[in-house]
């Protein structure tokens, strides 16, 4: 028994939690299917693979930028609390349960495979880390409510299972929309707040311009590259903070804010401020790092996956992790996390003056990294149903979500609650609270509650995908017909688009051109 709970806890940690493996094994998949030559389907696996090894390293590179910009937050707000960070809170949860957490996730995995064969929900969450993240937490919480090994694995596999297929379902219209085509979903438990940022920019931007159009003075042309106005901006944001913190902390703090990053401890006024510069260069490098990984794995995976969807799962789509959207607005990915972490400052003000003090919750600070992805994303897709004032709406209100939802759910994390930290995204929060507070039923009938909870989420899946999603409603429909038709895209920045004319064919006789050198 004990070699098949090192073989879980192998596929586990270094096969299923890695999407880059994840992404490579299913793109090759999906090429024999396509019955591809023996080197399309190593390149094309091998291309995939780098393609989300390029986002993780762009993640990375975004998660170093922003460490030292909330140390700097947090000296100048003065805040203390909480802050929701997947990766930290698993860590310590698989220290004591990390073969049911395997077990579980490998189960919940299979379950979703077979409700995407046999179900409407055809689609392959292919976000690993996302799944050992709901996995642990639906350990952790079915553990806490004092449930036996067995039926934390059977139950959390099977919740996890309807989750994997269920949240793409319901984001999928508003995916549509966002994407332009019906060749991937979102697969990121962010889904709640994507959902509300739809909504919200289908409620308040009918006749909102796009983030995209933005019409810049001639002077201001080079900000129409993504790259360039996220540089620029972060930098700006960056040097306002340093000065504050060195104002308000001294010298002697404000010099060791970079020390665990590449510039460590500043030697003086100037280049304590310089290297404030180069963080705010270093985060505009991660994001255009992100945008490529994410085109990568696009041109190799949509195709591949045409092969899994005739041989496994008819009409199957992969349902992939947030960035996948960013390339679609990029101004509104910006726009988004700015209006998402100001929606987690004025979350944390609430907290801080009334529901701590009338309620107990735990005062959340807002992490800049939960904000960045899953705000980004919120961005746009309210930016796609509601323009800029959709996407800073919808944003605002993600930031919301994530600050709220992770308070009420340590209150269900037993021991777990005391961390100092806890899950951060918006479907961990709600979900996490809903079976925990079930869960206080105790034996049999918590689960029964438990698994009744699961079956209504999977019959509305069902219910949006059959009435909603097949039928084709567009969310931003009622916006289209009230906005005037776009200009013809250019094909590069200020570039005007010629006419295209059908080539004429030359009169007989004519002499063929010399072909080129």
């Amino acid at each position: 028994m004990g070699w098949l709970v090192t073989l879980a806890k192998f596929l586990v940690n270094e096969i299923l939690s890695e999407p880059a493996y994840l992404i490579g094994i299913i793109t090759a998949v999906g090429l024999i299917a396509l019955r591809k030559s023996a080197g399309q389907i190593i390149g094309g696996a091998i291309k995939a693979t780098l393609g989300f090894l390029l986002i993780g390293a762009g993640a990375g590179l975004v998660t170093n930028s922003l460490a030292p910009l909330g140390t700097m937050i947090q000296g100048v707000t003065g805040a203390h609390g909480v802050i929701p960070t997947n990766e930290a809170i698993v860590g310590i949860a698989q220290d004591r349960f990390g073969s049911r957490v395997a077990w579980l996730m490998i189960l919940g995995f299979v379950v979703s495979l077979l409700l995407a064969r046999f179900t409407p929900l055809r689609y392959v969450f292919l976000t690993g880390h996302h799944m050992l993240f709901m996995a642990t937490l639906l350990t952790v919480v079915l553990a806490g409510a004092g449930q036996p090994t067995v039926a934390v694995v059977a139950v959390g596999g099977v919740l996890l299972g309807i989750l994997l297929v269920a949240m793409p379902a319901f984001a999928h219209p508003w995916t549509k929309r966002v994407t332009g085509n019906d060749t991937v979903a979102i697969g990121h438990f962010g889904t709640a707040g994507y959902i509300v940022a739809g909504a919200a920019g289908r409620a308040v931007g009918k006749r909102s311009r796009s983030t995209e159009e933005m019409k810049l003075p001639e002077g201001l042309r080079f900000l129409r590259d993504s790259m360039v106005a996220t540089a620029l901006s972060m930098l700006l944001i960056y040097l306002a903070l340093a000065v504050a913190f060195l104002a308000k902390e001294g010298k002697k703090a404000a010099f060791k804010a970079f020390a665990d990053g590449s510039g460590g401890v500043a030697t003086g006024t100037g280049n304590y401020l310089m290297q404030s510069v180069m963080q705010g260069l270093q985060f505009g490098i991660a994001v255009a790092v992100i945008l490529f990984g994410v085109r990568t794995i696009l041109g190799e995976l949509v195709p591949a996956f045409q092969g899994i969807a005739r041989k496994v799962v008819p009409g199957a789509l992969p349902a992939l992790d947030a960035p996948i959207v960013f390339p679609y607005a990029q101004n509104a990915v910006l726009i988004g996390f700015l209006s998402s972490f100001t929606g987690g400052l004025v979350s944390l003000g609430l907290l801080t003056w009334i529901f701590n003090p009338a309620f107990g919750l735990v005062l959340v600070l807002p992490g800049l990294v939960p904000h960045f992805f899953t705000g980004g994303a919120a961005g746009v897709y309210g930016n796609a149903t509601g323009g800029r004032r959709g996407a800073v709406v919808g944003a605002f209100l993600n930031g919301v979500l994530i600050t709220f939802l992770p308070a009420l759910l340590l209150k269900v994390l037993g021991a777990f609650g005391d961390q100092n930290t806890t899950f951060g995204d918006a479907d961990f929060g709600w979900f996490g609270a809903l079976i925990g507070n079930a869960g206080k039923a105790g034996g049999a009938a918590g689960l029964v509650v438990i698994l009744l909870i699961g079956l209504a989420v999977l019959g509305a899946a069902v219910l949006v995908q059959k009435r909603v999603v097949d039928t084709g409603w567009d969310p931003g429909a009622a916006r289209d017909a009230l906005m005037p038709a776009p200009p013809a895209a250019s094909a590069e920045v200020g570039a005007a688009v010629p006419a295209a004319f059908a080539r004429i064919p030359p009169p007989a006789g004519a002499p063929v051109p010399p072909p080129p050198r």
